[in-house]
């Protein structure tokens, strides 16, 4: 099974529509979970005005991320772009840092049903790390599901953030709230 990945451009918005589906990947989420403003109700946005945002940020060139195909059907999704560009992460806690304004994050995986378990999330994640670091990055970061404590690997529904092997396995180490129910890695580009 041969993946590629291909960074989203307008021109492949029609690819990321149709793996996400009519209910926009998860819950009509449309991968703007991260980029919620502040004071916003979730279901005010969820689904067609998530859709419309997330379109718009797209075909303005202000939303980043890659796709994958296998046999040009499109199986995944990563969102990458700067830190400041997720507002929400700044209002999670667990989440601040000191140096936000120079970190590029890796906050949103959506691996279709089937696809799960076959290299797609980590594929994606080494597209992303080498797209960033063409743009410069120096710091990457991810905020990875915490793992079971018995091992188990984390539902699919609940791993959409990644999962510390995942981000383990491309170099990040964890640099805040270890034990926390929130994760945060880190990749230090050269």
């Amino acid at each position: 099974m041969r993946i590629i990945c291909r960074e989203l451009t307008p021109e492949l918005w029609p690819d990321l529509e149709r793996l996400f589906g009519p209910r926009g990947a998860v819950g009509g989420c449309w991968c703007m979970f991260w980029r919620q403003r502040k004071g916003e109700k979730w279901d005010a946005v969820k689904g067609d005005e998530n859709r419309r945002r997330f379109e718009g940020l797209v075909c303005g060139g202000r939303a980043h991320g890659a796709l994958a195909y296998i046999d040009s059907e499109p199986v995944g999704w990563v969102s990458f772009d700067r830190r400041p560009d997720f507002d929400k992460l700044d209002r999670a806690p667990s989440f601040k840092c000191a140096d936000a304004g120079e970190v590029w994050s890796v906050p949103c995986f959506f691996i279709k049903a089937g696809f799960r378990g076959k290299g797609v999330a980590s594929a994606l994640l080494g597209f992303a790390i080498e797209r960033l670091k063409k743009r410069g990055a120096a710091i990457i970061e991810g905020y990875p599901v915490k793992p079971a404590r018995d091992g188990a690997p984390s539902p699919a529904a609940f791993a959409w953030t990644g999962t510390r092997r995942l981000f383990a396995a491309h170099g990040f180490k964890v640099v805040g709230n270890r034990d926390g129910g929130k994760q945060r890695v880190r990749l230090t580009i050269g």
